[in-house]
Formats: C-alpha cells, sequence, structure tokens
C-alpha cells in the first residue's frame, strides 16, 4: 500500500486488556450468523485527512471491532487492524483512527466484529479517498435530518435527498447540525396541511421526546435505518457538528425547562447525555479533547473546514435589545477560530457555522441565533462575531465563506461593508442549506449590521411543509485545482440546481 504498516498499526490499533480476542489470520466472508456479531447500522468514515481518518461501526453485542483497509479494491491484500472493543457502556459502537494514510489515495476498508472466541461476524465494505495536490475537491453540505415528526417514510422511499447528495459523488459530507430531532416525537401517520397523510417507520425510542441516554441513542439508531442514510455513509464520509436538536430546542447552558413533556428538567444533564450519543454515534478525530465539537478538518492545499460549535459554550439567549456583548462562541473558540483560520496554507478555509450570521432567528421573545434584529452597532451576540471578522481583516485573511443550516430554507448572502452598520470587515459570502429531511419554513427577515444582501432564497410554499413537497436543499462546493475557483451551488431534494456561483480567489 506504499504505506509503513508499523506506522499504520501502531497508530490504529486501540487496545484493550477487558477481552481477549485471538487473532485471525485470513479474513472471513461476509455470512450473517445469528450467533456472531452483526452490523445493524451500517459503517461509515468520518474527518478524512491527507493522512488520517476516523473508521466507524456499530454491533449487537460484547466483540471486538476488526478493520480490513486497502488501496488496492483487493481484500486478499489488505492489512488486519484490531480496534477497541465495545459493550453495552458504549451501545456497542466503536470506532477506529487511521493515521499514516497516503495523501491522495482511495482506500477500502471491511468491517467486522470478533467475538470472544476469535470468530468474525457480518461484514460491511466502505470507501473514502484522502485528499491530495492536483486533485478538485468536491463536498455536500445542508442540515436538520428528521425534523418535524417527518421520518422515514417508506412509501416515497425513505429519505430520497440523501441519495441526491450521493449521486454527486462527493470527497465528503459536512453536515452543519441538527443530526436528529431528540425533542421531535415520530408518528406512524402525520396528516399534511394539503389533506394527504405522510406515513413514518416508527421504533420505540422516538415516540417520545428524548431524555434517557437509551432514548438520544434510538434517535441515531433510527436514521440509520435508512437505506438512502446507510449507502451515502458507506461511500462518503462525515464531518458532523451539532446544533440545538441534537438535546432540545434552542437550549443553553444552564437552561430549566419549562416543557411539561419533559420530566428531567435540567437541561445540562440532558446535555451530558445527549453530547455522549453525539460522540458515540459519529466518527469524529478529537482536537483538544474527547468533548470538544469544534475543531479543524484539513482537505488538502485547497481547503480546511473550521467547524464551529454555538451551542455548548453559549450565554442564556438574550433579548434584541441587549447592547453589551453575549456569547455564541466564547472567548476560547473564538480565538482558537481567529488563530487557526489566520494560520492557514490552504487556498480556501470554509467557516462550518452551525447557525447563520445575519438571518434573524428568535426563540420567542429572545434572541436564538446572532443576529438580533436591531439596526445599527453590534450587540448580543454580534459582538463576538464582530470581533472575528475584524481580526480575519486584520491578519489579512483571504477566501472565507460561510457555511450553515438550520432555518429549513435555502438562501445565499453577500455581506459588504459599504451596506453595513459595522464596517471594520472584508466582504464575504454565507450559504444556508437544508433542511435534507425535516419540516420546510422561512424565509426569515435579514439584520443589517454587517450589511446582509440576499442574492437567492427557496423556502416553504407553506410553513412546516413536508419532504414530500420537493423543498428539500443541500449545498454542493467543487473547488477547481487549476484556477482555485470556488463553484457553490444550491440544489433540491432530486439534485436540481437552484442557484450557482463561481467565487474566483483573491
Amino acid at each position: 500500500m506504499n504505506l509503513s504498516r508499523r506506522q499504520l498499526l501502531a497508530a490504529s490499533t486501540v487496545a484493550s486488556a477487558s477481552l481477549a480476542v485471538p487473532g485471525v489470520a485470513a479474513a472471513a466472508p461476509s455470512v450473517v450468523r445469528r450467533d456472531r456479531p452483526a452490523l445493524p447500522s451500517g459503517l461509515m468514515s468520518g474527518d478524512v485527512t491527507a493522512n488520517s481518518a476516523v473508521v466507524w461501526s456499530r454491533t449487537d453485542r460484547r466483540s471486538r471491532l476488526v478493520v480490513d483497509l486497502t488501496s488496492h479494491g483487493r481484500f486478499d491484500r489488505a492489512i488486519r487492524l484490531r480496534g477497541p472493543v465495545t459493550g453495552p457502556d458504549d451501545d456497542f459502537t466503536a470506532q477506529l483512527p487511521l493515521k499514516g494514510l497516503r495523501p491522495g489515495q482511495r482506500y477500502d476498508y471491511r468491517v467486522a466484529f470478533e467475538d470472544a472466541y476469535g470468530r468474525r461476524g457480518e461484514s460491511l465494505q466502505g470507501s473514502f479517498s484522502t485528499p491530495g495536490r492536483n486533485r478538485a475537491v468536491s463536498f455536500v453540505w445542508t442540515g436538520d435530518t428528521v425534523g418535524q415528526g417527518w421520518g422515514i417514510n417508506p412509501d416515497l422511499g425513505g429519505m430520497v435527498a440523501y441519495r441526491a447528495m450521493h449521486r454527486t459523488d462527493p470527497d465528503f459530507f459536512l453536515h452543519s447540525g441538527d443530526n436528529i430531532y431528540a425533542d421531535g416525537p415520530i408518528e406512524a401517520e402525520v396528516k399534511v396541511a394539503d389533506g394527504t397523510v405522510w406515513k413514518n417507520v416508527v421504533t420505540e425510542e422516538v415516540a417520545k421526546v428524548a431524555e434517557t441516554l437509551a432514548e438520544y441513542r434510538g434517535r441515531y439508531k433510527y436514521n440509520l435505518l435508512d437505506h438512502n442514510v446507510r449507502d451515502l455513509y458507506a461511500d462518503v464520509p462525515i464531518v458532523s457538528q451539532w446544533d440545538d436538536h441534537e438535546t432540545v430546542n434552542n437550549w443553553y447552558p444552564g437552561e430549566i425547562l419549562t416543557d411539561p413533556r419533559y420530566t428531567e428538567k435540567r437541561v445540562d444533564v440532558l446535555a451530558a447525555r445527549a453530547r455522549k450519543a453525539f460522540l458515540e454515534y459519529l466518527p469524529i478525530a478529537h482536537q483538544g479533547g474527547r468533548d470538544r465539537v469544534y475543531r479543524k478538518v484539513s482537505h488538502g492545499p485547497l481547503l480546511d473546514v473550521f467547524c464551529l460549535d454555538m451551542r455548548t459554550y453559549r450565554d442564556a439567549n438574550p433579548a434584541p435589545g441587549v447592547a453589551g456583548p453575549v456569547a455564541i462562541l466564547g472567548p476560547e473558540q473564538a480565538a482558537w477560530l481567529v488563530r487557526e483560520v489566520a494560520a492557514s496554507k490552504a487556498a480556501w478555509k470554509v467557516i462550518a457555522s452551525d447557525m447563520p450570521i445575519g438571518v434573524l432567528v428568535p426563540d420567542g421573545s429572545e434572541i436564538e441565533a446572532v443576529a438580533n434584529g436591531v439596526a445599527g452597532a453590534p450587540g448580543g451576540r454580534e459582538h463576538e462575531i464582530a470581533w472575528v471578522l475584524s481580526q480575519f481583516k486584520r491578519r489579512k485573511v483571504k477566501n472565507t465563506v460561510w457555511l450553515t443550516a438550520d432555518v429549513h430554507y435555502c438562501a445565499a448572502h453577500h455581506y459588504d461593508p459599504a451596506r453595513a452598520a459595522f464596517t471594520d470587515f472584508d466582504p464575504f459570502w454565507e450559504i444556508v442549506a437544508g433542511p435534507i429531511n425535516a419540516g420546510t419554513f422561512g424565509p426569515n427577515a435579514l439584520d443589517s449590521t454587517f450589511g446582509p444582501k440576499l442574492e437567492f432564497v427557496k423556502a416553504a410554499d407553506f410553513p412546516n411543509q413536508p419532504p414530500s413537497g420537493g423543498n428539500q436543499f443541500f449545498g454542493h462546493v467543487e473547488i477547481d485545482p487549476r484556477t482555485e475557483v470556488f463553484t457553490v451551488s444550491l440544489r433540491d431534494l432530486h439534485g436540481t440546481v437552484l442557484w450557482r456561483k463561481d467565487l474566483p480567489p483573491a
């Protein structure tokens, strides 16, 4: 494979002293047997860089993850990597970090689990490609999966927008938050405003709002029942963010719920359970501690992706008229973002924001996102974003694009100090995608503080329009290695291009 076997094995193998599993000399065929470990939730890879990746899967009993890795497409020449032992404490999920990979290389991998007797169970195959020089980069992004009670509808073929993303053959998939809707029960049938009936696949864990760790885990397991989702994850690495619905709608640290559906009212307790499930069910390369969600994922010389966490470090949602600073990133994350973006040598820097900057997102009488709807100088959460943007300008950062989701419609916004109340920044684009399988809403009002101009929008025909209405959206990016032009488009659930823009590098 033209890589160091010793280096790869040393970096990848996760030791465990709790279960002794003998080595296996040859790969076993893919045979499903009830007395051996199964793979009920498929497999996926994530956070792929030029020389690293994370492989994930889940089984149904206490056993050890085993990964066969090859760059030839021939598993008789694969390297076998033995990963961690998993059990009920991890909900039988396991992840294996891979290091020492070659840039610009396609890798095929096969996942299985070994029981205590060394018997391998069901196996599945996936693939990913590491970024390299002189290669185009393409990816898709969106957010908002299984929201507002719109789940897996077998009559429509499941979550077909995932299939449309898959057909673009992207290098990776950026999920911009709301991977699940833990606060949205799934019912067998839902009456639509147009008189039709939406039918859902239903499991016990999604029948009520999630409060227990088992219920949070059940939300991820539910999404992985969909064959479109599993097919995409087998071929396309994921880069995952989280927002509010992985826990509960519009939450902030220290909040005490008044929602009568919840017996556990302390959001901090719910968020701890939600974070554990999120980290168990999504392959993430941990940077700065296992529980930290914000991180940089480098995709070669053309692209660095900076994944934000606008949920964990925020202050309580403020009133619109609050003039003083209110945290949404927190000082440590904001400093990290400025430092890492300024140090980036990539041609393009994508700021993967789980919430938009200039779109007004209310939380009742309070403010949920950044924009406060008050014209003039920055107030509340706008202070931190103003500082970040001014630091980018001061440090001569070029070629940043903000990609986001959250508001359940798609839009393209161009920000320019010539139109803004706050002017200490360079012009940039913010592109909004989603939802991918949830209710469609919008459009929302724009806040003038940073001078956004609406260049394109496509929203719902009526509030909470189901996916069957066709207004589900994802974004697609391709970067040309020769010209470094950043071509971004917004597409519907069938993959039809609705809007497209070529952004030349500065």
